[in-house]
C-alpha cells in the first residue's frame, strides 16, 4: 500500500464573502508545488462560521462546488472542505469531497454547535461516509463532531484516517489539541485536523493549531496562529505496525446496545 500525500491549508477567511475566499484558496492551491493526493480546507471555507445562510447558501451546482471540481481536476488531487448548502429548502453545514474524475461525496455535519445556535439554523446529517483514496479508507468529520467518540468510533478498522475540518475558537484550543490526539489513539488511525486562523465577523479569534497525528498519538505537525500550507506523507507502514504490535482494536466493544 502506498503512503498518502496530504496537504493542509490553514488560513484566515473573509467573512461571508464566497468569491473572495474562493480566489484566496485558488492562489494557495496553485502555489502547492509538491505532488499531493489530498488537499484539506477548513470548515465553511467560503464564508467563515456564519449563522446567516439565507444569502450565502448554495446548491450543488453553485460556484463553490464547481470551483472544487475544477481545482481537483487541475491539481490531480482530491479536495475537501465544507460550505453552507441548500437542499429542499433546508440549510446544511455540508462537507464536499471532490476528486479529479469529477466525483462528489458529501457529509452533512452530525453534531450542530448549540452554543452558537447552529441547530436552530441548520439541519443535522445522520450518516457517516468513508471515501477510498490510494487504497486508504478515510472518514471526514466537521468541527464539533470531534467531541463525540461514539460517532467517530473506528469499529474493526473501518477507516485508516479521520479528518476533522473546523472553525474552532482559540479559547478552547486546548480541547481541540487534546481531542485530536485522543481520537488518533483510541481509533488507532491517523488524524488530520484543519482549522482556520484570524478573527471572524462575530469577533471570535481562531489560533489554527491544525494538526497531523499518527496512530500512536504522536504529533507529526501542528501550527498555531499562522497562515500555512503544509504537505506530508502518511505512512502505511506506521499504521500497519501500530495495529499489529498493539492490537487494541481486537478487544473493542463492537456493539454498544444495552450499555447504560
Amino acid at each position: 500500500m502506498q503512503d498518502l500525500k496530504t496537504t493542509i491549508i490553514q488560513t484566515e477567511l473573509v467573512w461571508e464573502d464566497i468569491e473572495s475566499n474562493l480566489a484566496g484558496f485558488d492562489d494557495k492551491i496553485d502555489a502547492v508545488m509538491d505532488d499531493t493526493h489530498l488537499i484539506v480546507l477548513p470548515e465553511m471555507f467560503t464564508t467563515g462560521f456564519s449563522m446567516n445562510p439565507a444569502g450565502l447558501a448554495q446548491n450543488m451546482q453553485g460556484s463553490a462546488v464547481k470551483w472544487m471540481i475544477e481545482k481537483s481536476r487541475q491539481k490531480n488531487a482530491d479536495i475537501i472542505g465544507s460550505i453552507i448548502a441548500r437542499q429542499d429548502g433546508k440549510f446544511f453545514n455540508r462537507l464536499i469531497w471532490t476528486n479529479p474524475r469529477g466525483q462528489i461525496f458529501t457529509y452533512d455535519k452530525r453534531h450542530l454547535f448549540r452554543m452558537a445556535g447552529e441547530e436552530k439554523v441548520y439541519h443535522a446529517g445522520h450518516q457517516n461516509i468513508t471515501v477510498e483514496l490510494c487504497g486508504w479508507k478515510i472518514r471526514p468529520f466537521i468541527c464539533y463532531d470531534l467531541r463525540f467518540p461514539v460517532w467517530t468510533r473506528n469499529i474493526e478498522n473501518q477507516y485508516d484516517a479521520a479528518i476533522f475540518i473546523a472553525n474552532w475558537p482559540e479559547r478552547r484550543s486546548g480541547h481541540w489539541k487534546l481531542l485530536l490526539q485522543a481520537r488518533a489513539v483510541e481509533n488507532q488511525c491517523y488524524v488530520i485536523g484543519v482549522n482556520r486562523v484570524g478573527t471572524d465577523g462575530n469577533g471570535h479569534h481562531y489560533s489554527g493549531d491544525s494538526s497531523i497525528i499518527d496512530p500512536l498519538g504522536n504529533i507529526i505537525f501542528q501550527k498555531q496562529n499562522k497562515t500555512i500550507t503544509y504537505t506530508t506523507e502518511l505512512s502505511w507502514e506506521t499504521l500497519k505496525n501500530a495495529r499489529k504490535s498493539f492490537p487494541v482494536w481486537m478487544d473493542a466493544d463492537n456493539d454498544l446496545m444495552g450499555f447504560k
